[in-house]
């Protein structure tokens, strides 16, 4: 089947010169080809979302918020739908994929109140008869480019904000994954959205360098490896746009020696593990504090070797062939480098056709700064164990890592919890909860190298970012006194 683009509120109809594959992972079999946008393409994408623009821009809030209920109503309609083409696509089973719709109806149902996130504010008197008053506006033309491992929540983590505050978008979603914005484009037109108000352009860099250079977009959120969130951060600002780009992670879970450690182990495997690791917000180290690492390690182990492994089981596949050799080399890096493998996913059985992507989960014990299998993010099923001999040391590893997206401590001490969270230097920080994901009402986003820009995702920062804020002087002659000046200063 081929994908395309959607434009003006249809499947575009145009011939693309050039397309790219999209795999099931599960098998390795090409499913479908996706269309990828030429400049002329990112045009007509960009020129339908600002002919929209005035006429949605001008749409009352009432009005703007009954096509976000709307959608809503529609896309918790067709939530397993959404799930199955997700699954289908990423490789993430099932469950993954539905818990994946489920915090992007979060997202949406903070959108929808956007009558209330809009109001300014009022003074009245700032001098003698004048008021001051601020309002907000939305940005213009923005424009989203989101990742593979999220390809319906990442999307709604910006489309549903930017709309809502009057903005029109032209969606950019991975070549990898694409139909699931497809689909969402489809719900949105269903829901009473007007035609161009939301555009999806499929395609590779071309088509996002398109979108960052395109003099007529005013914002660009992203979401990706912190290399390419750098380069769009640098290069969406260099050509005036306001820029919020969210980068990669390599999250620490802490656990304390008082910990209850069947509830860290369980975490550290299901947030280690999840998604085939390949979620920003897994975690990928576990700092194991005091004496306590070799009974965590044993309980980890034993949870790990009874994971299961292919379609619809634990654990599904990555997301390319490619992608799944880039992981397994760590492996063999990691081992070189000093490590110890306590357990090799490339020997986990697989219930599965063998041709599709899977590695199964892996273990690293002894793992330690400098190693690459700790500085890099790896984005698969690896989860390394280091040592630490005290709290101080452990918060120390967090605050000298170059990244500061997610972090965690497991402890029955709420002193050292209250520490933990004042003194580490994260964006988003867990307590006996393995993967701190905000919830819709708040914003998700990271420090350090997991950040460029200053707005986060989602909840008050998304609406902060997707209006400008324009203040209004105003003085009015009272009519009674026929038009003339009351006596306050005219030079006010």
């Amino acid at each position: 089947m081929r994908i395309t683009h959607w434009i003006s509120g249809k499947p575009w109809t145009g011939t693309s010169a050039r397309a790219g594959d999209v795999f099931d992972p599960n098998t390795g079999a090409v499913a479908h080809t996706v269309d990828f946008a030429a400049q002329s393409e990112v045009d007509e994408a960009v020129a339908a979302a600002s002919a929209a623009l005035p006429g949605w821009r001008d749409t009352s809030l009432a009005a703007r918020s009954s096509v976000l209920f709307e959608f809503r109503r529609l896309l918790n309609d067709k939530r397993d739908e959404l799930a199955g083409i997700v699954s289908a696509e990423h490789g993430k089973v099932l469950d993954d994929a539905r818990g994946e719709v489920q915090r992007a109806l979060e997202a949406v149902d903070f959108a929808c109140g956007v009558p209330h996130l809009l109001k300014g504010g009022f003074s009245e008197n700032a001098s003698r008869g004048v008021d001051v008053y601020s309002i907000r506006q939305p940005l213009g033309v923005v424009a989203v480019i989101s990742p593979f491992n999220f390809p319906a929540m990442v999307p709604l983590w910006f489309v549903p904000n930017a709309i809502a505050c009057g903005n029109t978008v032209v969606l950019k979603p991975s070549e990898k994954d694409p139909s699931a914005a497809n689909f969402l484009a489809g719900l949105w037109s269903a829901a009473g959205l007007p035609d161009g108000v939301l555009n999806v352009l499929h395609g590779d860099k071309a088509a996002v360098d398109g979108l960052l250079e395109h003099p007529d977009v005013r914002g660009v959120s992203f979401v990706g490896s912190t290399p390419i969130a750098r380069y769009v951060y640098e290069t969406g600002t260099r050509n005036g746009k306001r820029v919020q780009a969210l980068g990669g992670a390599k999250n620490h879970m802490v656990v304390l020696p008082d910990a209850d450690l069947d509830l860290a182990a369980d975490a550290a495997v299901s947030a280690g593990f999840g998604s085939a690791g390949e979620r920003c917000m897994a975690v990928s180290v576990v700092v194991a504090v005091g004496g306590v690492g070799d009974e965590l390690l044993a309980r980890i182990s034993s949870r790990v070797e009874g994971l299961r492994v292919g379609p619809g089981r634990d654990m599904g596949p990555l997301i390319t062939a490619a992608h799944r050799d880039k992981v397994a080399s760590y492996l063999d890096t990691g081992v070189a480098e000093g490590a110890r493998l306590v357990i090799d996913g490339r020997g986990h059985q697989v219930d599965g056709e063998d041709s599709g992507f899977w590695l199964g989960p892996s273990l690293f014990d002894g793992v330690r700064p400098g190693m690459s299998v700790y500085t890099d993010e790896i984005f698969g099923p690896v989860l390394s164990v280091v040592r630490a001999e005290s709290y101080a040391e452990a918060v120390e590893l967090i605050n000298a890592n170059a990244y500061g997206n997610g972090t965690a401590i497991f402890t029955n001490d709420g002193g050292a919890a209250r520490r933990f969270q004042n003194e580490v230097e994260v964006g988003m920080v867990g307590v006996n909860v393995p993967i701190p994901v905000p919830v819709g009402y708040y914003s998700f986003g990271g420090w350090k190298d997991s950040l460029f820009g200053d707005s986060h995702a989602y909840g008050p920062d998304g609406i902060h970012f997707f209006t400008r804020t324009k203040v209004v002087t105003s003085r009015w002659l009272d009519p009674s006194h026929g038009g003339i000046n009351l006596g306050f200063p005219r030079n006010v």
